[in-house]
């Protein structure tokens, strides 16, 4: 039988394959909530936004009391992280030092791991790491009407929700130029 630790942290990962939305997605929501009383969040939730009862309830207990949430959340996103390279080791270090580079640019980032990639976040996403091959990491970037050059790509068909990539093959490959790109959407953001 599993811990309501473990039932927290399954439902926490399993958000959004059944809400769409991850649960940090949802905070942000449960933020437009008309009171913010624990009831009352729960009510807009399964009624605004067809929620059910009990992941109305972890968003609305999260909303109101995050330091209840943090080690399941840390748990689930290091869960995602070790998923997304399953198989791709050889690409961990790129994502380490990435990390390490977007922490260096404000006390303000935050980390968000998905199922497929990572979200760099702001007040708003600013870039994304995702593991795109067994060979590559790709660095998505918001950085409006830059113009693509060299390796800092279009991002095309990558993903939607950013305006440029950059492919990663080695650690070497996160130096000065690409760590000022980050600080450019960062700044952005």
């Amino acid at each position: 039988m599993a811990t309501p630790e473990e039932m927290m942290r399954s439902m926490i990962a399993n958000m959004p394959e059944k809400t769409g939305r991850a649960l940090d997605e949802w905070l942000v929501l449960a933020g437009q909530a008309p009171e913010r009383k624990h009831g009352k969040i729960i009510a807009w939730l399964k009624g605004e936004q067809g929620l059910t009862h009990g992941y109305a309830n972890l968003v609305a207990t999260a909303y109101l009391n995050p330091e209840r949430l943090a080690p399941q959340t840390a748990s689930v996103d290091a869960d995602l992280v070790a998923a997304q390279y399953a198989g791709r080791e050889i690409l961990r270090p790129i994502h380490d030092r990435l990390m390490q580079a977007a922490r260096s640019l404000g006390d303000d980032v935050e980390l968000s791991p998905k199922k497929t990639y990572v979200s760099l976040r702001r007040s708003k996403q600013f870039a994304l790491v995702q593991p795109s091959t067994k060979t590559r990491l790709d660095l998505g970037l918001n950085l409006g009407d830059l113009a693509a050059t060299g390796r800092l790509e279009a991002a095309g068909s990558f993903n939607a929700m950013v305006s440029h990539r950059v492919r990663l093959e080695s650690v070497e490959a996160v130096d000065a130029e690409l760590i000022e790109w980050m600080r450019k959407a960062y700044e952005a953001s």
